[in-house]
């Protein structure tokens, strides 16, 4: 199976997405987050430097949910995002 490369737009959506969830984390450590969310803290780390940009449905779910988003209030976040 070959994987498309993602579109500049999939890219700055997983850059805004990394971000709110950077932001979010606030002062708790990444481990802390990656802990409670169930997933490494190197794909959380990953996640949130916009080096996976599209990691997956269940693993975003975790970590809003380890942050105390839901994933509405994420959504709207990332989509009124903007970055510097």
């Amino acid at each position: 199976m070959v994987r498309l490369p993602l579109s500049a737009a999939e890219l700055d959506r997983g850059r805004r997405l990394g971000a709110v969830l950077r932001e979010t984390r606030g002062a708790r450590t990444m481990l802390d987050v990656a802990l409670a969310a169930g997933i490494s803290p190197e794909t959380l780390r990953k996640i949130e430097s916009g080096r996976i940009a599209t990691p997956s449905f269940q693993t975003v779910a975790a970590i809003a949910g380890a942050v105390g988003l839901s994933l509405d209030q994420l959504w709207a976040e990332v989509e009124a995002s903007t970055l510097a």
